[in-house]
């Protein structure tokens, strides 16, 4: 296991009329396309694509959101933050849905919430999109609920690998977690000191069973990644992992 440590809710955005700081709900330049994902099951699925403007991306991200019972959808901060920032800063494309069930203020997916089964056909048909596209490098992101899908249904698919923000560790086997070890597919676990449900010292004995898991605590962080702060270092993690020759990335934005 590698350790690594270092460094709201409206989707609307704010228009850019010359230089800009970076935080909240500032949403940078991107090609975005409402989609819609149809799973084997039969659902259709309320999703966007967002992309770099007048270059290729990268990196893919497929973002997996908090549970949904509890408020989770496609527009939870970090996600919805990474879609509005990252495209521009990073070069990324980043595909973000609403699992079934699940409403936000882009629209309602069909179906019931699946408890973290159902959802395997919700993965499949965003990572169908993402073949069907010819989108790069793969790499999933979920995001406390949203790693419980990963983890368990992650394997299956075509990815480079995965990161799980605030895992709980509450669905997925200890069986389903070895079995990345030795898989070829990058798993990186970025655990808050105050995670409300499993923090560093518990999380590291748990992940045991894939020794080339990339581990990364960080000092203060909450479940919620709430703040700036917070936001800024999770998408460092992410972007560290799918674009690192765009980091550091910047606190100010020009057209």
């Amino acid at each position: 296991m590698t350790d690594a440590t270092g460094p709201d809710a409206a989707p609307g955005a704010v228009e850019i009329p010359g230089a800009v700081e970076i935080r909240g709900a500032v949403e940078l330049p991107a090609r975005r396309e409402a989609l819609t994902l149809r799973t084997a099951d039969g659902l259709d699925l309320v999703a966007e694509l967002a992309l770099p403007v007048g270059r290729e991306p990268v990196a893919t991200m497929v973002a997996l959101h908090p549970l949904p019972t509890h408020g989770g959808f496609m527009d939870s901060h970090i996600i919805r933050k990474a879609a509005a920032r990252l495209p521009a800063l990073a070069d990324l494309a980043v595909l973000r849905f609403n699992f079934r069930g699940v409403t936000s203020p882009h629209g309602t997916s069909a179906g019931e919430f699946g408890d973290g089964v159902d959802e395997q056909h919700d993965l499949a048909a965003a990572l169908d999109l993402v073949a069907a596209r010819g989108l790069p490098n793969p790499w999933l992101v979920g995001w406390s609920f949203g790693t419980e899908v990963v983890l368990k249904y992650g394997l299956r698919h075509p990815i480079v690998g995965a990161i799980l923000l605030s895992p709980p560790l509450h669905r997925a086997t200890d069986a389903e977690v070895a079995a990345w070890a030795g898989s070829g597919k990058r798993l990186v676990a970025v655990v808050p000191e105050l995670d409300d449900f499993l923090r560093p010292e518990e999380a590291r004995e748990q992940f045991r069973s894939v020794p080339e898991l990339e581990f990364v605590a960080v000092a203060g962080g909450r479940h919620l990644w709430v703040g700036e702060a917070q936001t800024s270092r999770v998408l460092t993690e992410i972007v560290a992992r799918l674009n690192p020759a765009a980091l550091p990335l910047p606190t100010t934005y020009s057209r």
